[in-house]
């Protein structure tokens, strides 16, 4: 399973002209899955997630408001209450070492990719508390729409846990 976790000030995913999923400031989370995903990295990676220390404390030396943050990245999504967005994409499977045509012959069919998708978006419901987390929808052409914050972007693939 890799995932792209991306610090948002806002988010949202746009499906036939429609917004079905918004987010104020939290994370964006690309999710990509292979057959050989397991609830082990379902759970794992949602922790992960869930406690990246990765949010600017408020700093007491400056001014309240918009920016009165230190560039210290020492606070969670837990720790701040923070949005989530979840979307699916196969496309982080991606081979690319022959040829121009991307191959995608390690992310798994939806028969398989769908009910750990879904496990996947209710695990990290549970990590932050059982707060709602939005979602995309499997396999929809979807126009994701975000505003980075930082930027911060991170990639984690769950087959180098070490």
């Amino acid at each position: 399973m890799k995932a792209v976790i991306q610090r948002v000030t806002s988010a949202s995913v746009t499906i036939k002209n429609q917004v079905v999923a918004s987010i104020n400031s939290g994370l964006l989370i690309l999710i990509g899955i292979e057959d050989t995903d397991s609830q082990d990295d379902i759970i794992w990676l949602t922790s992960k997630i869930a406690n990246l220390r990765i949010f600017a404390n408020p700093s007491p030396d400056l001014p309240k408001g918009e920016g009165a943050k230190s560039n210290v990245m020492n606070l969670s999504l837990k720790n701040i209450d923070g949005d989530v967005i979840i979307v699916s994409q196969f496309t982080l499977h991606a081979q690319t070492k022959k040829g121009n045509r991307p191959s995608y012959i390690k992310a798994a069919k939806p028969e398989i990719a769908i009910p750990i998708y879904k496990n996947f978006v209710s695990q990290m419901e549970l990590e932050i508390s059982e707060k709602k987390v939005h979602t995309g929808q499997f396999g929809a052409d979807m126009k994701v729409a975000l505003v980075n914050d930082g930027p911060v972007t991170i990639i984690i693939d769950t087959k180098n846990k070490g």
